[in-house]
């Protein structure tokens, strides 16, 4: 799942600095010059004016909470697509803005946390998962029971239901490819990872077998896919991730693992959904 991102650190970055140089020259420069009742120059007024307003943003946005808005499916059941949701930027870190370099660690990615992250092979573009390993931990993933197993313990799944997924597929018609409306009715269940329950969905019908449907990535050498499972082992520094719509999410299992340095941080809220308000309320 991916955000297409501009980079808007940059832009406000660049803002608060020309916004900041016009405040100090209006402050320790012009205005000193200036008559009592002779009015400051509109430039002037305007830049010094939204000094404090791009200041405050660009301190919540870089250090404090972030918004997104979810653009795809891949999260299902828990985030739905037109899903604004706010992201913890300094849980797992305090990073340079513009730079993403951490300078001072608070504390890492935990099993079953909703992570934000820039994805591995387009920094340009946000991605958002749960985590289901840490550094160290084997994951495996069994294709034909759908089963999630860490450090060789099974995920826990209880059945919950069934789950309507409306989404859209590109279909070809008249030599043309065109969105359609589907409606899957998915078996839900309810996983726990390391204490943290969600739902997911999963789809029996849908090709188990990842075998060529993965791309090289960095330590791939800790992977091995088979005909009936794979195989991962987290290298140092980095993270597993993977979609609760498990069976229609791009995800580790097809570009591997989550550098640390790309980390955004965790999601913990969702503040607004058009047409559904009833969605409001806190992501786990």
């Amino acid at each position: 799942m991916g955000f297409s991102s501009v980079n808007l650190a940059l832009i406000l970055f660049v803002l608060l600095l020309i916004t900041g140089v016009l405040w100090v020259l209006d402050r320790f420069y012009a205005r000193p010059r200036r008559a009592e009742d002779a009015p400051s120059p509109a430039w002037v007024e305007w830049g010094a004016a939204f000094f404090p307003v791009v200041l405050i943003v660009f301190v919540l946005r870089s250090f404090i909470v972030e918004p997104f808005q979810i653009p795809t499916g891949s999260m299902v059941p828990t985030l739905l697509e037109g899903d604004f949701i706010l992201v913890n930027k300094y849980t797992y870190g305090i990073r340079l803005p513009v730079i993403d370099k951490k300078i001072f660690d608070i504390g890492a990615p935990k099993r079953g946390e909703i992570m934000v992250f820039r994805y591995p092979k387009d920094p340009s573009q946000n991605y958002i998962k749960r985590v289901v390993g840490a550094p160290g931990d084997r994951i495996e993933y069994k294709y034909a029971e759908k089963q999630l197993v860490i450090n060789g313990e099974p995920v826990s799944l209880a059945e919950a239901g069934l789950y309507t997924y409306v989404h859209e597929e590109s279909v070809e018609r008249e030599q043309q490819t065109v969105k359609v409306q589907q409606v899957d009715i998915l078996p839900k269940y309810v996983e726990q990872i390391s204490g943290v329950e969600h739902d997911i969905i999963i789809n029996k019908n849908a090709s188990p077998d990842l075998r060529g449907r993965v791309a090289p990535f960095p330590y791939g050498e800790n992977c091995a896919y088979e005909a009936s499972r794979f195989v991962c082992t987290v290298p140092p520094g980095h993270y597993f991730a993977m979609g609760d719509n498990r069976d229609n999410s791009l995800d580790s299992r097809f570009w591997g693992f989550v550098p640390d340095a790309n980390i955004v941080g965790r999601a913990f809220f969702i503040f607004y959904h058009f047409g559904a308000l009833g969605r409001i309320g806190g992501v786990h």
